[in-house]
């Protein structure tokens, strides 16, 4: 009886000693979550001046408080003994060490002193403030002014920023910063009341009576005439004339002060494993060899009569294989994403409850942008998800490319997986609102070749598209860390990428400046897939007869965004159980 009661005592302790660690670090998660969301002030919460008016304080004095903050969230993390966790915060715990570690890296490396990236930058979301604002009450109005007339004050911190970057030396190649003040100027209008920052106020006279509606319509007016077209002209002045002269001549982040640790940094973060530069070039080199060997099938099957290069100046020169319109190809782009919304149920059980919506690329960012992209929203938006198609130069933009990238975009795709994340309940708020590239583009890519299954590609034009999708994911790991580590030039890479794939000249263009503005993400997509096939495959010769494709997707899609290392534990550990059945 005593040998009974001291084990009870020794087991009450322990899970006493279980729930407090549990606890302890859950309380990690809601002191960063809230640090993080008050870094951005809010309608009900505004975090001080500097920030007063809904945009956070990027000084690097801000950035450094960040950076001390974050250590001493990691320091914390570290005292919490792991091994008595469950194995569910065993994983949050590794999430959240991956999480702090790459926003301490991100700062110490002054990434924000150059925040361009190809095809978009900084000032991305202020283009889209009034697509995206949301007004529903006086409160929000007021705030959603007071950020109007905060945009000056805005344009200052990032050019104070900018200079600080030419100083140092950390500032973006001048061959992409070719007519980066463009889209900027959308922000200019020659009627005030079409700005495209009033489109939110027309709801005014619905949530106020028309007195108060009418005053705070009259300030946003003259807010955007007397501040943020005059900013707006001031800092397009600045970066004609002071900053982007002085783009640099190399390509390569490795020739900016501590450029070589920035970009294992970057690798790290973008792949979520330790590689080296030399190593994912010669995955990126093997994965261009196999896929060269499945086009060259794909041209013989077509019955083509010519050669490889030949084939792909028929499909980037033939008119059928481009649309007439922009009409055209959002409405061709709108059925194969329906068609795969009837397939889905085939491969999953769980689906999201937030629709998606077809739009074209908004026409200030389209001649820079890439082909497509999924924009996410949030659950309680009005706004669904939307899978942008990019109609600008529709001669550049083939038809026989839209099937994978329809399912890469939308579904099931980068819609499905974000929106089924968003309703998990079991995750830390840190872990829903992030976004790995390993794991979503890697799904994302997968994506595209389980089209295959869905009864897609079935002309050889649609499967050499699909390839040349894919070859495009693998040639990111050769041109990106060719020209980032091993001194490739960007004609180099430009080459590589034209000589091995069917995107058009300008589609490869766009891509190869958007690797050399965006070190490090282009490696995610081919890194995640590879990944996951490899799991699939596994599962598949395990489990034999066993194997459920759709209990395989929802598996992978009901964690949350994992680094590759996790995933591959947590799916091992799935697939042993399902043997065990």
């Amino acid at each position: 009886m005593r040998k009974l009661l001291l084990l009870f005592v020794s087991l009450t302790c322990s899970m006493s000693g279980f729930a407090n660690t549990s606890e302890s670090l859950h309380e990690l998660f809601e002191k960063y979550s809230s640090y993080v969301r008050d870094l951005s002030p809010r309608v009900d919460h505004p975090l001080n001046e500097m920030s007063k008016g809904g945009f956070a304080d990027i000084s690097p004095q801000a950035y450094q408080q960040q950076v001390k903050t974050y250590r001493q969230l990691l320091s914390q993390l570290k005292s919490i003994d792991r091994e008595s966790l469950s194995e569910q915060d065993k994983v949050n715990f590794d999430m959240f060490d991956f999480r702090l570690t790459s926003d301490i890296e991100n700062i110490v490396h002054e990434s924000y002193l150059f925040p361009m990236y190809g095809d978009t930058g900084f000032y991305f979301d202020l283009l889209r403030m009034g697509e995206t604002a949301e007004i529903k009450t006086k409160e929000d109005a007021i705030f959603y002014i007071e950020k109007i007339e905060a945009i000056d004050s805005y344009f200052k911190r990032w050019q104070s920023n900018l200079e600080l970057g030419v100083k140092k030396g950390k500032l973006m190649p001048d061959v992409v910063l070719v007519d980066f003040e463009k889209p900027l100027e959308r922000l200019v209008s020659e009627n005030i009341e079409e700005h495209p920052l009033m489109q939110p106020l027309d709801a005014l006279q619905k949530i106020m009576n028309e007195s108060d509606a009418q005053k705070l319509y009259k300030r946003a007016v003259i807010a955007i005439d007397k501040a943020v077209e005059p900013a707006v002209h001031s800092f397009v002045e600045f970066l004609v004339n002071d900053y982007l002269p002085q783009g640099r001549k190399s390509i390569a982040i490795y020739d900016i002060p501590g450029g070589d640790a920035y970009y294992r940094s970057q690798i790290k973060y973008y792949t979520t494993l330790s590689l080296s530069a030399d190593k994912v070039h010669a995955i990126g080199m093997r994965e261009v060899d196999r896929i060269r060997q499945q086009m060259m099938k794909v041209i013989q099957d077509a019955k083509f009569k010519g050669s490889f290069s030949e084939f792909i100046e028929y499909l980037r020169t033939d008119p059928k294989f481009y649309a007439k319109s922009p009409e055209e190809l959002l409405k061709e782009a709108a059925y194969i994403a329906k068609k795969m919304d009837g397939a889905l149920p085939r491969f999953f059980t769980k689906l999201p409850r937030q629709p998606y919506t077809v739009e074209p690329v908004p026409a200030s960012i389209a001649p820079r942008y890439t082909t497509g992209r999924y924009v996410d929203a949030p659950l309680d938006s009005q706004r669904p998800g939307t899978y942008w198609v990019n109609t600008y130069a529709l001669d550049k933009r083939p038809l026989y490319v839209l099937e994978a990238l329809t399912l890469h975009e939308a579904v099931p795709g980068h819609h499905l997986q974000n929106a089924l994340t968003k309703e998990l309940q079991n995750l830390p708020k840190f872990r829903r609102d992030s976004y790995l590239s390993a794991y979503g583009e890697g799904w994302a890519l997968y994506c595209e070749k389980l089209g295959i299954e869905a009864g897609f590609y079935q002309s050889p034009y649609s499967e050499f598209g699909r390839l040349s999708y894919e070859m495009w994911r693998a040639i990111r790991l050769v041109v990106d860390t060719g020209m980032h580590a091993k001194g490739w030039s960007r004609e180099k890479a430009i080459q590589f990428m034209e000589d091995n794939t069917a995107l058009s000249k300008h589609n490869v263009k766009t891509e190869i400046d958007r690797y050399i503005a965006w070190p490090g993400q282009a490696l995610s997509y081919k890194m995640g897939e590879l990944k996951i096939l490899e799991l699939r495959e596994k599962a598949e010769q395990r489990l034999g007869k066993q194997f459920d494709i759709r209990a395989f997707h929802d598996e992978i899609l009901s964690y949350g965004p994992v680094t590759l290392p996790i995933l591959e534990k947590l799916m091992n550990q799935w697939i042993e159980k399902q043997a065990d059945v």
